[in-house]
């Protein structure tokens, strides 16, 4: 039985959890409606386009702009 309030990823996740690859190829940005890309390492979906990165919680990407981070430079 799997404690319900234990909320700590498998060792081997991704920080934002996997993501269906097939999901992967149809999603874009939002904003730009161009392309983005997946940063496993930070569990986001990048938009160069944008200047956005949007998080993966629990294999599910939140595509909303104002809850993307800012890329830096």
């Amino acid at each position: 039985m799997t404690n319900a309030t234990d909320t700590s990823p498998a060792p081997s996740a991704a920080p934002g959890g996997p993501v269906d690859p097939r999901l992967l190829e149809i999603l874009v940005c939002p904003v730009t409606k161009g392309p983005l890309r997946y940063d496993r390492e930070r569990g986001e979906l990048v938009s160069e386009q944008a200047g956005l990165a949007y998080p993966i919680r629990d294999g599910i990407p939140i595509m909303l702009p104002d809850e993307a981070r800012r890329l830096e430079g």
